[in-house]
């Protein structure tokens, strides 16, 4: 058994073994992407353990004795692993409601019906999808909340992330690693999460769950190769607001070339879904809120052939499969990787 003062002693040595060591997503972006930094607050979802501190936590796993120093991973970590840690303060702007109801059911496009919920629950006080010709300058559009519930989650080192079960098969495992009681909001968030990973792809889509940043660039890389851009909504203004458009930019309009859209899951540690499907255009767009500017990513599809006719875009829209195009913002955390042009 790992004495904890042992254990602790360990740990220090690591840190300091380790502090000068390079941001270990700084170095994988810097090898493999051909842009010279990440978005600042992706490059902030790097994993604060290093190597050395991620090798002790794994030797804890195999040992067993993992789940006796579940707090002090989670600290030294940055991740969830109770109910209360769901509850963490996500932006200082208070007048803000509580954060929307995060449903997997919007990232699903081959919806049963049975699976639909209230379109008041799903507008989340703004439209979570509209068709293009909503989006003028000069006009108004409701937001939707921008923000996510576990925003503040860190990475995990791959080496460690591939030791952590992940699938609905090894779910109990999963939450006696983590100490996730039963019913509570954590364990849907671990259900709704391993639901949308292990769904079968719809005809023309490539989808993948990553669970550290390693995988995320390898996605990339393998599908749009190195020379790529992303983009990502500047913040969080505008969340549940009537705000006034400004500028509408087509920043990426290549139909035979589509991008790679990865959005973040409610999980333990960062985890995002990442799909590829046709013919999908990307918008950068200026809203005005009350208080200040922001730069949202809107993607469009404009092939939904493949979509579920009970997709909820339809059930808002009124439409139907094929018949539209369909757009929707990128919430907070989620990024739209593109090929360069040229």
């Amino acid at each position: 058994m790992t004495h904890p003062i042992l254990l602790l002693g360990f740990l220090i040595a690591a840190y300091f073994s380790g502090s000068q060591a390079k941001n270990p997503l700084l170095q994988y972006w810097e090898e493999h992407i051909g842009l010279p930094y990440p978005p600042h607050w992706l490059a902030a979802k790097a994993s604060p353990l290093n190597p050395h501190q991620a090798a002790v936590f794994m030797k804890l796993m195999e040992e067993n004795e993992f789940a006796s120093h579940l707090r002090f991973f989670c600290m030294k970590a940055n991740v969830a692993c109770s109910t209360n840690a769901v509850v963490k303060s996500k932006t200082n702007d208070k007048t803000l409601p509580p954060v929307a109801q995060w449903n997997s059911v919007k990232l699903k496009y081959d919806i049963k019906y049975k699976e639909t919920i209230p379109l008041s629950v799903a507008s989340q006080g703004g439209l979570p999808y509209f068709r293009k010709s909503m989006v003028k300058e000069g006009g108004f559009m409701p937001i939707p909340d921008l923000r996510e519930p576990m925003s503040y989650k860190s990475f995990l080192p791959q080496t460690l992330a591939s030791k952590i079960p992940f699938s609905f098969a090894q779910i109990m495992e999963l939450k006696k690693l983590f100490g996730v009681e039963d019913g509570s909001k954590m364990e849907k968030y671990i259900q709704d999460s391993l639901e949308v990973c292990e769904k079968k792809s719809i005809p023309g889509e490539q989808r993948t769950c990553v669970t550290s940043a390693e995988d995320l660039i390898d996605f990339v890389v393998k599908t749009l190769g190195h020379q790529v851009r992303v983009w990502s909504t500047d913040n969080i203004e505008g969340s549940y607001e009537n705000v006034t458009i400004g500028t509408v930019k087509l920043v990426y309009g290549n139909l035979s070339e589509s991008p790679a859209l990865c959005h973040s899951l409610p999980f333990l540690f960062q985890v995002y879904y990442c799909h590829i499907l046709l013919k999908v255009k990307v918008y950068a767009v200026d809203i005005h809120a009350q208080k200040n500017m922001n730069q949202v990513i809107m993607a469009c599809h404009y092939d939904t052939s493949t979509w579920n006719p009970n997709h909820l875009a339809f059930k808002l829209l009124g439409s139907s499969p094929g018949l539209i195009e369909v757009c929707h913002w990128i919430s907070e955390n989620g990024l739209i990787w593109t090929k360069t042009l040229g």
